[in-house]
């Protein structure tokens, strides 16, 4: 009986233990700031309507949130717009139906422009009807940046990401280049320190566009929007990954791009030095995972000229929101991690260029941001 007795009582301490263990479970950290619709890889019609809807998750304080469009391989990441100019929320009116303002003068980007600003009394709070510009196509990427109140600490900003498939209902009627015609490429004897001109190796992007049934010009110059290149002379024009062309050497040639069974043609006729010249090659280091708050340094270094010549840096960010990005043309380039409620990746691309303007092929390098 005694026996009996300890071993009931065991079994039972067994089982208070064992029930203890179980509502002493830590609990898993709330999700952070994220968008909720439209989710990533979502299929959408250019200039469609779309409920944007985020999750605040942990992220306590949010004022107001900014959603921005941006091609997926869009060059480089332009500065978000933070003016507030009308009630929220509001669907910008984008000039020229385009993502951004563009420099009155060079025409480059200056200033990513908010699709939508919305706050906590829209509904759905911080979100909002969101058009798909008309001119997108292919993989788009939607970002998402959060506003958080610190009282007299002023505010911080907290983002999410999400790419999106966007495909026009209407049918592509024509494609034409965004270059003269026929286009010609460098002129013999031409030299150049660090400039940007062509020669033997250079690599370029040929701008293509697209004419659709409902008027709207698209870019087709990536291969993600369905577009594919062929050279009729690979010596003087090859054609690398992601609709890259390579100059490999002297001559003429006919460019012919593809596109949803439309095609276009174009007669290229290259003369430049013809010095043996081989592309430098860019290397961004590998990715690496750092704390908020701390100075990331992005390093080049490893990038390396075929003829050992010195190299042109260009470092850009191309995922993520915005950060100040500093020494760009230097082989080392540095910014401040920024605060984040959960890891948040960012990208920078990294392309060299060498003593005779020969360009390298992009190299990317990811830093993961940890709280």
């Amino acid at each position: 009986m005694k026996n009996l007795k300890f071993k009931i009582q065991h079994i039972g301490t067994c089982c208070i233990f064992h029930f203890a263990f179980v509502i002493l479970l830590p609990v898993g950290p709330a999700l952070a700031f994220k968008i909720v619709n439209p989710a990533g890889g979502a299929a959408l019609k250019s200039g469609q309507t779309v409920t944007a809807k985020v999750d605040l998750g942990s992220d306590s304080g949010v004022v107001k949130v900014r959603y921005y469009w941006y091609p997926e391989s869009a060059d480089v990441l332009v500065q978000q717009d933070e003016s507030e100019t009308s009630a929220m929320p509001r669907q910008d009116r984008l000039a020229d139906e385009r993502y951004w303002q563009r420099d009155s003068i060079t025409g480059a980007p200056v200033v990513a422009l908010a699709a939508l600003s919305s706050g906590s009394d829209q509904t759905p709070p911080f979100g909002g009807p969101l058009t798909v510009p008309k001119e997108a196509i292919g993989p788009t990427r939607l970002l998402a940046v959060a506003e958080i109140s610190r009282g007299r600490l002023g505010t911080r900003t907290v983002f999410d990401e999400v790419i999106v498939k966007v495909e026009p209902e209407a049918a592509l009627e024509s494609i034409d280049f965004e270059a003269e015609k026929p286009l010609q490429l460098g002129r013999a004897g031409q030299s150049s320190a660090f400039g940007h001109v062509d020669s033997m190796g250079k690599i370029f992007e040929l701008p293509v566009v697209g004419e659709f049934a409902d008027g709207v010009a698209r870019p087709l110059s990536s291969p993600a929007s369905g577009t594919t290149y062929q050279s009729s002379d690979p010596n003087v024009i090859k054609v690398l990954a992601g609709g890259m062309l390579q100059i490999v050497g002297n001559g003429k040639t006919v460019l012919t791009v593809t596109n949803r069974g439309k095609q276009a043609q174009l007669d290229v006729d290259v003369n430049v030095n013809d010095e043996p010249n081989e592309p430098p090659i860019a290397d961004a280091g590998p990715s690496k995972t750092v704390k908020a708050g701390s100075k990331v340094k992005l390093s080049g270094l490893k990038s390396r000229d075929p003829e050992g010549e010195a190299l042109y840096y260009s470092w850009s960010q191309v995922r993520g929101s915005k950060v100040p990005l500093l020494d760009v043309n230097n082989a080392e380039a540095s910014f401040l991690a920024p605060t984040v409620s959960e890891p948040r990746t960012y990208r920078f691309k990294l392309r060299v260029t060498d003593k005779k303007g020969a360009d390298s092929l992009p190299a990317f390098v990811d830093v993961t941001v940890e709280p």
